[in-house]
């Protein structure tokens, strides 16, 4: 998710301005509900980003019973 902020953050430049710049067409609605997914999920990277950015180093480890 980390890796995919630049990514998110242009589709939802991208669809916030086809869909609330004033154009009108039948498929209108479903920009805008682009947009918000598109927008959630650039504040969901951007947080990851933020709060877990040392883990890229971190192996996964059996645990020994």
């Amino acid at each position: 998710m980390k890796r995919h902020t630049l990514i998110f953050l242009v589709l939802t430049a991208l669809t916030g301005l086809i869909g609330f710049i004033g154009i009108s067409f039948a498929g209108i609605e479903i920009v805008r509900v682009l947009f918000l997914i598109f927008a959630d999920l650039l504040i969901i990277s951007v947080l990851a980003r933020f709060f877990f950015s040392g883990t890229e180093n971190m192996r996964m480890e059996r645990i020994k019973k």
